[in-house]
């Protein structure tokens, strides 16, 4: 077992990604792990994350607020509880547009070795 406290996580950063907090839970400098890894992100009002593409699967579940989602197919206002799946090489783009700070769980694969 590998335990990570809330209040022990380290802030990463990432390109495109605006008035944002962003914490790794598992995977990566967060511990071991084999597939995937986990973050949460504190997006406040007004934050945002730019149209853009990876090559990897991404999960997204709303823990609190409300997240809206832009992909080149349309767009979704995600709410507590509510979850999306971004295929690989689609175009994403996430939007707090609340006044009130919005904090999702993010699930991405770890590279293939």
């Amino acid at each position: 077992m590998h335990v990570n406290r809330f209040a022990d996580l380290k802030p990463y950063q990432a390109p495109g990604h605006n008035d944002m907090r962003m914490l790794r839970m598992q995977g990566r400098e967060a511990g071991p792990a084999d597939l995937l890894w986990l973050g949460v992100s504190q997006i406040l009002p007004g934050g945002s994350i730019d149209l853009s593409s990876s090559p990897d699967e991404k999960f997204y579940v709303v823990l609190e607020g409300d997240l809206t989602v832009e992909t080149e197919a349309g767009s979704a206002t995600l709410g507590q509880w509510d979850s999306c799946r971004i295929a690989p090489d689609e175009k994403r783009a996430l939007r707090n547009l609340t006044n009130r700070t919005v904090v999702v769980l993010l699930a991405m694969p770890l590279p293939k070795p």
